[in-house]
């Protein structure tokens, strides 16, 4: 395996830069993507069949019947099932948790504004098809946004892999529909003749999946763009190396592009994890690095640099540190918390922001799927609000703004 032992002269931020130029520049597919959009956009069910029987070969119904699902369900592995069912558990138990409450402030001058968490009505899971299946893509999707209490979930399912089919139904995904790419996120973004529109769009998949939900983006909310994965292992003195190879090498199973290191200030780990990953037989189109640090700390500020999706501390001194993290998508603390367990059943969701958007972005939750809205009395304070208010919209041009105002300035009897 090529694993490259990247210099650090000292400046975090350049060797995070440095990490994340191993990830190859994507092909811009904006173009295609554009007239896949535009035209399940204008012409609906008849772009939408055309798409459909070029890119999923599907025949038939696109929406899955419930009686597949609940066969898909039936005939499901049972170690699986029982694997998926302690994943739901685990996710809907820490999306629940993250539901706010309603609230209501009165001001000084007398006037009550009170906020809501109010659901979407409708929101989609993409579920990519790829080479294998992705129930746990169906169970992070699905759980959060029944619990964030969404009336109807529907899943984009290309191919329909039956575990996938097991894996909704047991979610209980209220819509299951058998197509993916472009043409499916239009589908999802503007409604056909067969299709409602949704309110939200998340979940991963292929660049084309992710550029369509940049372009319904104003039309439609998004949970983010999420690309190839990556994972950052910050560890010091006491970690374990076969360890820290063997989470690396795991997350490099997700291939080209995606980008997995290991930070550490001890030299001898360093050299054994690097050692260990550069016997390893298996190939991996995945970017392999090491880099040495000072101490413990500007490993972390390495880690800061990078916002990995996945940061993982190992070790006492680098454990010690994750209360100051703060650009990650999800933080794994000690050596019993591999990432593999937050990608299935830990309870954390695993659709994550990328590409170093965990500076900005979160991982996929309620939130994702509720809205905040303003409710608004004003009574008495309308008396003394005009004299504040009415100055600020004559100073914008604004007349009719200040005259709304002042006319409840003195209410009549």
């Amino acid at each position: 395996m090529n694993v490259q032992r990247l210099a650090h002269d000292g400046d975090p931020a350049q060797t995070g830069a440095a990490l994340r130029a191993l990830a190859p520049a994507g092909t811009s597919v904006s173009g295609t993507v554009a007239e896949i959009v535009a035209s399940v956009r204008i012409r609906g069910e008849h772009a939408l069949q055309e798409y459909v029987e070029r890119f999923d070969h599907t025949d038939g119904d696109l929406r899955v019947a419930q009686k597949d699902l609940d066969a898909a369900l039936g005939a499901l592995d049972a170690d699986v099932r029982a694997g998926l069912e302690v994943a739901v558990r685990n996710v809907r138990a820490v999306a629940e948790a993250g539901l706010s409450e309603d609230y209501e402030v009165t001001l000084p001058e007398g006037q009550h504004i009170a906020q809501r968490h109010v659901p979407v009505r409708r929101a989609a899971i993409y579920v990519p098809g790829g080479r294998n299946p992705y129930p746990s893509t169906v169970v992070m999707g699905v759980v959060t946004a029944k619990a964030a209490g969404v009336d109807a979930v529907a899943v984009c399912a290309p191919g329909a892999h039956p575990v996938i089919l097991a894996a909704c139904a047991l979610c209980g995904a209220d819509e299951v529909w058998r197509m993916g790419g472009a043409h499916a996120v239009a589908a999802l973004a503007y409604g056909t003749d067969s299709i409602p529109r949704v309110d939200v769009i998340a979940g991963p998949g292929s660049l084309y999946v992710q550029e369509a939900k940049r372009q319904v983006s104003g039309d439609v909310g998004i949970d983010g763009f999420n690309g190839p994965s990556d994972l950052l292992v910050v560890a010091s003195a006491g970690a374990d190396a076969e360890l820290v190879a063997l989470d690396l090498l795991a997350q490099a199973e997700h291939g080209t592009g995606t980008v997995v290191a290991l930070v550490t200030d001890d030299a001898a780990l360093h050299d054994a994890v690097a050692a260990r990953l550069e016997r390893e037989p298996w190939e991996t189109e995945a970017a392999v690095a090491t880099v040495l640090a000072g101490d413990p700390r500007e490993a972390v500020a390495v880690a800061e640099a990078f916002a990995p999706e996945h940061l993982e501390l190992m070790g006492a001194d680098a454990e010690a540190l994750a209360g100051e993290v703060r650009s990650a998508g999800c933080v794994f603390v000690g050596q019993e918390s591999g990432v593999a367990f937050g990608d299935y059943v830990a309870g954390s969701n695993h659709t994550l922001p990328t590409g170093g958007a965990a500076r900005f972005a979160s991982g996929l939750s309620v939130r994702h799927f509720r809205r905040r809205m303003s409710i608004v009395r004003i009574d008495d304070a309308a008396r003394t609000l005009p004299a504040a208010g009415a100055p600020i919209a004559e100073a914008e041009g604004f007349p009719r703004h200040a005259e709304s105002m002042r006319v409840r300035e003195n209410p009549g009897p």
